[in-house]
């Protein structure tokens, strides 16, 4: 509808001055990261352009106009967008339950009409249904006059809301009609509006189909082995917590430690790729559950040859060569060196050099097997039994390693964003040590960031108290810390986030969201931190 000349036409400098406005909104606007700031930054500067009162923006979703942000300044009323206050209105359908398209609602009709309207009065104006602007004007005391209603199109012609103004005012603050000059104006900065909306959404879309492929990657993992899965979902959780954690301190090494909205996006995804280079460990190698596993736990083909040991004793019994109480003593004999190689072959701690030296003298048995007399036990059999601490043995842990190497390699090869390029840095460094002695590069403290640190804390603790483990049952917070405290005394990990692992209590609101009731046991952190050797040591006591 035409548009009466309700005040002056503005005179040049001040059209000029509006133009100038909308010039450095479109330059803010390209440079908005965020949805929420971006569609509340829009309908703040289409009020401003127009001196406007109220407006609200709308976003299409699912065949409706959904409410984004609606602001009124005289009632100092404002939802959605970074309000954190919910709109709590319903979205407005663009088609009615037969299919036909909704010209009732003014912002329904400028979608499907593709046009913009201008009202000069809801109160005397025909063809619009506003019994909902009526009941807030009633409820509130405030009175919905004048409306302009633009579509948001993008370059592709694709509706993506709209956006309306409510109230234009004029110098003295009196409602006045929407004019020519504030229909263009608002009409630019919605084609504005819709460009970088459209940015915005491509961008997060690209950001979803990112993370679904990372997603993918672990679904893989998950295949082959459930226990890395669930490492890969916990361990970022933990590394964030304590990320934000370090933001929060206030003092020590770590008070000018920060972080922005991207520093976040990195850490969070270098969290989730972490051990994506297992995706070529061997499976056999990653659940070895005991020091005999390989596809199947081979202490049964033992348990066979104790068998046999036991026929050619009842053999000898009967053919005379024993008699009853020397074959007993030889039965007693094989179920007590069964039971102890059964023993051994469940991974510990640390294993003795006795216990190391019976598996030797076992090995050199003999039994008649269908190659003959061979030995009791073949060479890879003594050496996976006699694994000091664990299940593994060196040539598989250095098959466990290679998976950094791969993670390295499959990060570095990724086009990653000048922002994102860290990513391989923070996943890549969570098997180094402070003191250089750790892999794939043996980095120093000085020479790895703070984020490679404490994704080094969040793996170490994750694996430490994961009930989930095919080898080990989860520990208890108290020695899982003590453990992680010896390991920052010894420059295993950084100590400075160790002591705000502890001060900030971070293993406890993992441990709530995570671990059992029985796992979470009393902790003393001023002791902890005293075995660390934290220099705050003294102030917690």
């Amino acid at each position: 509808m035409a548009v009466p000349p309700h005040r002056p036409q503005l005179d040049r400098d001040a059209l000029r001055e509006r133009l100038e406005k909308l010039n450095a909104v479109g330059i803010a606007l390209s440079g908005e990261s965020d949805i929420a700031r971006l569609t509340e930054a829009i309908l703040m500067a289409a009020k401003e352009l127009a001196n406007a009162d109220a407006g609200t923006l709308y976003i299409v979703r699912d065949g409706a106009l959904h409410f984004e942000i609606a602001i009124t300044d005289r009632l100092g009323r404002k939802v959605g967008g970074t309000s954190g206050v919910p709109v709590g209105l319903p979205p407005v359908p663009l088609a009615h339950p037969d299919g036909t398209p909704n010209l009732n609602n003014v912002v329904a009709c400028a979608a499907n009409q593709d046009r913009t309207i201008v009202i000069d009065d809801a109160y005397i104006a025909e063809g619009y249904d506003f019994s909902g602007t009526r009941a807030f004007d009633a409820d509130l005391g405030y009175r919905s006059q004048s409306f302009l209603s633009v579509p948001m199109k993008n370059r592709q012609g694709e509706l993506l809301g709209v956006l309306q103004l409510i109230n234009a005012l004029d110098d003295a603050g009196r409602i006045r009609a929407f004019d020519a000059d504030d229909t263009h104006l608002v009409e630019s900065l919605a084609s504005q509006a819709a460009v970088a909306l459209t940015n915005q959404q491509l961008i997060q879309s690209l950001k979803a189909l990112f993370e679904s492929f990372i997603g993918l990657i672990n679904l893989a993992i998950d295949d082959k082995s459930p226990y890395t899965s669930r490492h890969c979902q916990r361990v970022p959780v933990l590394t964030m917590m304590l990320a934000e954690a370090a933001v929060r301190t206030r003092q020590g090494p770590l008070a000018a430690f920060d972080m922005d909205d991207t520093d976040r996006y990195a850490l969070k995804i270098a969290g989730l790729l972490h051990d994506c280079g297992k995706i070529t460990t061997p499976v056999h190698v990653i659940d070895k559950a005991t020091k005999l596993h390989t596809l199947f736990d081979r202490i049964a083909l033992i348990d066979t040859r104790f068998e046999v040991l036991r026929r050619d004793a009842r053999i000898a019994q009967l053919e005379g060569h024993l008699d009853e109480a020397a074959y007993r003593a030889r039965l007693a004999g094989l179920d007590d060196a069964q039971a102890f190689l059964h023993r051994c072959n469940v991974g510990g701690e640390a294993m003795s050099d006795a216990d190391v030296a019976r598996v030797a003298e076992i090995a050199r048995w003999t039994w008649h097997g269908p190659q003959g007399e061979v030995p009791f036990l073949d060479d890879d059999e003594q050496e996976n039994l006699s694994i000091r601490r664990g299940t593994l043995t060196a040539a598989e842990r250095q098959v466990i390693n290679h998976h950094i190497d791969v993670t390295i390699r499959m990060l570095e090869s990724l086009p990653w964003p000048r922002r994102l390029a860290v990513v391989p840095e923070y996943a890549g460094g969570h098997h180094e040590r402070m003191d250089g002695r750790g892999y794939p590069r043996g980095l120093t403290r000085d020479q790895m960031s703070v984020p490679a640190r404490v994704m080094g804390i969040a793996d170490v603790f994750e694996a430490l108290t994961a009930r989930d483990r095919p080898y080990k049952p989860g520990m208890q917070l108290s020695q899982a810390l003590t453990i992680l405290a010896r390991m920052a005394r010894e420059q295993h990990v950084d100590i400075d986030l160790f002591e705000v692992f502890v001060r900030e209590r971070v293993w406890l609101d993992y441990a709530r969201e995570f671990l059992p009731p029985e796992q979470i046991d009393e902790v003393d952190e001023a002791a902890l931190l005293a075995l660390a050797g934290c220099d705050g040591a003294k102030q917690t006591a």
